[in-house]
C-alpha cells in the first residue's frame, strides 16, 4: 500500500501472525455461521476490509514466517495446532470447525493449486502425523492458508500492510487512527496482537555490543534466531553460549546441520536427514525418533560452552512411535484439591504460591518420579511400594520431599522438585562423571518415555502448570506472589521441564556433548567481558575466555522494557498502564503486562478507562489473559481464540451497533 492510497477500513489488526488469523476466522464465523468451512463465497455478503500489520509477514508473523530455515522446528506435537474455535472454548460466536494443522497437511500433500511462495508445503507436509514436530515454516504456510479461505469464505478483503506501527491517535469519536511511519490507516476498532514483543538493548547487552565492537569480537545478541545473522561465529573457535532454553535448540542447529555437519544412528550408522529425521524409518515419530545419534563434523562449526543459571537445558519431549501420550493423571495435586483452593479464596486475592500451591505440586512431582521407579525399577524402593501406597505414604507426610528419600534404596534415585531444572551442587571435579550421567538419563528420557522417570516428571509438570494456571485466572492469588514465585520460580520450572524440544533435538544435543562440540559450563553461569574477550565463570568452571558469544534469551513478553514503539508510546502518554494485580493486603502491585478489561480485552489507560475501540490479545496482556500466550489445540478451551472471537465481536459492532453483524452501516 503506497501513502497516497484510501486508507479507510473497517478494523485495523496490528500484527500478522496466528491471533490476526484467528480474528479473521471469527469475523468469518460470525458472518456466516450456517456456512462450513470451505463453503463457496456468499456474493450478496458486502465486504468487509482489514487491514493487518506486521513488519514481517502477514499471516505468519515473525515466529511462524515462511522464508526461516527449515532447521527450525516447532516444540509443540501438529495435533495440538489449530487456529479453529470449537465448543471447548467459552465464547458468545458460532462453532464453525476448520481444519487443524494435521487435517490441512493431509489435503496440502494433494494440492495442486496451492501458492508458488509454499510449494515446498507439499513435501514437508508428507508423513506429517498427530505426534510429529513441524518445521515452523510449514506452521506459517498453515496460518497462511487459513487467513486466505476465512477471507474468502467471509467476504472479507485482507489488506495486508507491512511496516511497524508506531501510535494508535483518536482523531474523533468512535475512530482510531494506525500511524505508520508516513501512512495512517483509521478503522472504528483497532486490534492489537503483537505477539511475542522484544526488549530494548538492556546496559549489559550494549556493553558487550560495544566490546565487540571495540575490540572485533563477535557477540550475536537476543532474539529470534531466525533474524539473526549466524555467518560470523567463528568456525573451530571456542564460542560461549549464554541461555539453554528453547534458542538454544536452534542455534545447536544451525551450526551443526546448518553448516554441513550430519547426525547417523549411533547403533547402524545410517543418516538421518537436514531436519533430524531418519531418512529409512518414516520421519521424526518413527519408533527410533529419540534414540542415540553420533554427529559427523563438517569442521566448519564452532566448540560451543554453554551454560545458564539454570545449568541444564531444557529437558526433551519423549519419542511415542504409537501417537501423543495420555495425559498425566495427579494423585495429590487433583483438580478437586485445586478446586477446594479456589473455593476457600472465595474470590479474593489471599492465596501465595510458595505456601499454598507448590507442596501440591512438589509432592506430586516427586510421586511421579517414584511411582515410575515402583511401575519399571520397583528395586529401586523400599519393598511393598506401589504407587499407590508411594501416593499416601506422600500425601500423609509433614514433609513430603525427606519423606521421599527415606524410600529410595540409593540416595541417586531421590528427586528435589525445587531442582527439578538443575544439577546438583557437585565439585568441578565430578562434573564431567555427572555430565555423563545426565546424557544417560535425557537419552532415557526421549528414548523411552513412557518407562522413564524423568519423562513422567515432565508429564506432571505439563498438567500441573495448567492447574495453576486455572487459578490464577480465578484472580485468587496474591500479585506479590505471583510476581515473586510465580514468575521467579513457577514459570521458568514449567518451561524447563514441560516446554522442552522435540525428541529429536534432544538426542542431536546428546551427540554433540558426546562428540566433545557443545560442552556445558554448569550452574550460575555468569559472563561479563574483559577488554578483548568475553570471560565466562560458573560453580564448577574457572575463567573461560573467548572471542565470541552468542546470546539465547528470548525475551517472554514483557511490556516495561518492550522496543515495539507502539506500546512505548500508549504507556509513555498514559493511554496504557500495567496490569495492577491485587493483593492479599488490599493493595496492589505492577505487573509486566498491559492492563485490559477482563471481559472485553478493552485497553485501559492510566486512570482507569477502558477504551472499547482498541481490543488487546495475548502475550502484551498475558497477566489478565491467563494462558493467551499458548498456541490453540484442538478439542481444549483456547483463551487465545476466546479473545479472538470477543475482537471479531467488536469490529462488526462497531459497524452499526443496531444492526446485524452481515450489516453495513
Amino acid at each position: 500500500m503506497s501513502e497516497r492510497e484510501p486508507a479507510s477500513f473497517d478494523a485495523v489488526i496490528v500484527g500478522g501472525g496466528p491471533r490476526a488469523v484467528a480474528v479473521v476466522a471469527r469475523l468469518a464465523a460470525r458472518r456466516r455461521p450456517d456456512a462450513p468451512w470451505g463453503a463457496a463465497p456468499d456474493e450478496t455478503l458486502p465486504v468487509l476490509r482489514v487491514a493487518v500489520v506486521d513488519r514481517v509477514e502477514v499471516g505468519a508473523g515473525a515466529t511462524w514466517r515462511i522464508d526461516q530455515s527449515p532447521l527450525l522446528l516447532n516444540n509443540t506435537w501438529a495435533a495440538r495446532t489449530t487456529v479453529h474455535a470449537d465448543a471447548s472454548t467459552p465464547m458468545s460466536g458460532p462453532v464453525v470447525t476448520g481444519p487443524d494443522l494435521v487435517d490441512w497437511a493431509r489435503a496440502a500433500t494433494s494440492d495442486a493449486d496451492a501458492r508458488p511462495e509454499t510449494a515446498w508445503a507439499r513435501d514437508e507436509a508428507r508423513g506429517l502425523g498427530p505426534g510429529s514436530y513441524p518445521t515452523r515454516r510449514l506452521q506459517g504456510a498453515y496460518y497462511l492458508d487459513q487467513l486466505d479461505e476465512a477471507a474468502r469464505r467471509g467476504s472479507i478483503e485482507v489488506v495486508p500492510v507491512h511496516g511497524t506501527v508506531v501510535d494508535v491517535r483518536t482523531p474523533r469519536p468512535g475512530l482510531r487512527e494506525v500511524v505508520l511511519g508516513g501512512l495512517t490507516l483509521t478503522a472504528p476498532v483497532v486490534v492489537l496482537a503483537q505477539g511475542m514483543i522484544q526488549a530494548r538493548r538492556s546496559p549489559r547487552t550494549e556493553s558487550f555490543a560495544d566490546a565487540a565492537r571495540a575490540h572485533g569480537l563477535v557477540y550475536v545478541e537476543p532474539g529470534m534466531p531466525a533474524e539473526r545473522d549466524w555467518s560470523a561465529v567463528p568456525a573451530g573457535e571456542d564460542v560461549l553460549v549464554a541461555g539453554l532454553g528453547a534458542n538454544f535448540f536452534d542455534v545447536l542447529a544451525l551450526l551443526t546441520v546448518g553448516r554441513g555437519g550430519r547426525f547417523v544412528d549411533a547403533g547402524t550408522g545410517a543418516p538421518v536427514d537436514a531436519a533430524g529425521r531418519p531418512c529409512d524409518d518414516g520421519g521424526a515419530d518413527g519408533p527410533h525418533a529419540g534414540g542415540p545419534l553420533r554427529y559427523v563434523p563438517s569442521g566448519a562449526e564452532p566448540h560451543l560452552l554453554a551454560g545458564s543459571r539454570r545449568g541444564l537445558p531444557y529437558r526433551g519431549k519423549g519419542a511415542l512411535a504409537d501417537g501423543l501420550p495420555a495425559p498425566y493423571v495427579a494423585r495429590i495435586a487433583t483438580r478437586e484439591r485445586f478446586k477446594a483452593l479456589a473455593a476457600r479464596a472465595d474470590g479474593r486475592p489471599v492465596l501465595d504460591l510458595a505456601r499454598d500451591v507448590w507442596p501440591l505440586l512438589a509432592a506430586e512431582l516427586m510421586l511421579a518420579h517414584l511411582a515410575a521407579l515402583a511401575e519399571h525399577r520397583p528395586s529401586a524402593l523400599q519393598p511393598g511400594l506401589t504407587p499407590d501406597a508411594l501416593a499416601r505414604r506422600l500425601d500423609a507426610a509433614d514433609d513430603p520431599v525427606r519423606e521421599a528419600t527415606t524410600l529410595v534404596r540409593d540416595p541417586a534415585d531421590a528427586v528435589d522438585p525445587a531442582r527439578a531444572d538443575r544439577p546438583p551442587l557437585v565439585s568441578p571435579a565430578d562434573w564431567p562423571g555427572w555430565v555423563e550421567g545426565w546424557v544417560r538419563a535425557e537419552q532415557e528420557s526421549v528414548a523411552s518415555p513412557r518407562t522413564s522417570p524423568r519423562a513422567r516428571v515432565n508429564q506432571a509438570m505439563e498438567t500441573l502448570r495448567g492447574e495453576v494456571a486455572r487459578l490464577t485466572r480465578a484472580g485468587v492469588v496474591d500479585g506479590v506472589s505471583l510476581e515473586a514465585f510465580g514468575e521467579g520460580v513457577l514459570i521458568p520450572l514449567g518451561l524447563a521441564l514441560a516446554s522442552g524440544p522435540p525428541p529429536r533435538r534432544t538426542a542431536q544435543l546428546l551427540a554433540l556433548v558426546r562428540a566433545g562440540v557443545v560442552e556445558l559450563l554448569g550452574e550460575d553461569t555468569r559472563i561479563e567481558v574483559e577488554d578483548d574477550a568475553f570471560v565466562a565463570t560458573s560453580r564448577v568452571r574457572d575463567a573461560v575466555r573467548t572471542r565470541a558469544l552468542i546470546e539465547t534469551r528470548m525475551h517472554r513478553g514483557a511490556v516495561p522494557p518492550t522496543d515495539d514503539p507502539l506500546l512505548r508510546a500508549l504507556l509513555d502518554s498514559g493511554r496504557a498502564r500495567r496490569h495492577p494485580l491485587p493483593t492479599s493486603a488490599g493493595g496492589t502491585v505492577e505487573s509486566d503486562s498491559l492492563d485490559v478489561t477482563r471481559d472485553g480485552c478493552a485497553l485501559v489507560d492510566a486512570a482507569g478507562t477502558g477504551d472499547d475501540r482498541v481490543v488487546v490479545l495475548g502475550i502484551p496482556a498475558e497477566a489478565v489473559q491467563r494462558g493467551s500466550a499458548i498456541g490453540a489445540s484442538p478439542g481444549v478451551p483456547s483463551p487465545l481464540l476466546g479473545g479472538a472471537d470477543v475482537a471479531a465481536a467488536r469490529i462488526l459492532g462497531a459497524m452499526d451497533p443496531g444492526a446485524g453483524p452481515t450489516n453495513r452501516r
